[in-house]
């Protein structure tokens, strides 16, 4: 439960995780998400992001978070098996979709907040055969 503390609950959408940057989702709330989440991530995960001001730096912090990379600096990963990642940069959402499939991967991560005004981001996720994975159901992956 010290998550709930650290994530506003109410970025977790019906489709996707999304809020205002940098006050309801960032870095910290965006790692924290990943890693959490990422356990059920063990195989290819395709990870895109769009063109927002605050994409690249939550971009890095889902690939931080998937590969298990501990907050602080340290050698030790958080588990030992992380999925093998596909960091693909700047492309669309049906990019995603696409190329999710076309490697046969288990899932896909997009940093974007859709057709939303700028100020927000948030991410869209995908499982295998890129069906959407909403965001109420990544809550409650993430909060247990």
């Amino acid at each position: 439960m010290q998550l709930i503390m650290k994530i506003n609950s109410k970025i977790f959408k019906a489709y996707d995780v999304r809020g205002k940057y940098p006050e309801e989702i960032n870095e910290e709330a965006v790692f924290e998400i990943v890693r959490r989440f990422s356990k059920i991530f063990r195989g290819k995960i395709v990870v895109g992001r769009d063109a927002r001001l605050s994409s690249p730096s939550l971009y890095k912090a889902v690939l931080r978070g998937l590969r298990g990379e501990p907050k602080v600096k340290s050698k030790k990963l958080l588990y030992p098996l992380p999925p093998t990642l596909y960091p693909v940069g700047i492309i669309t959402t049906p990019m995603l979709y696409f190329l999710v499939n076309h490697l046969k991967a288990d899932g896909g991560i997009m940093v974007t907040a859709s057709h939303n005004p700028k100020e927000y981001n948030g991410l869209k996720v995908v499982g295998k055969n890129a069906r959407p994975i909403s965001g109420l159901t990544i809550r409650k992956l993430v909060i247990k």
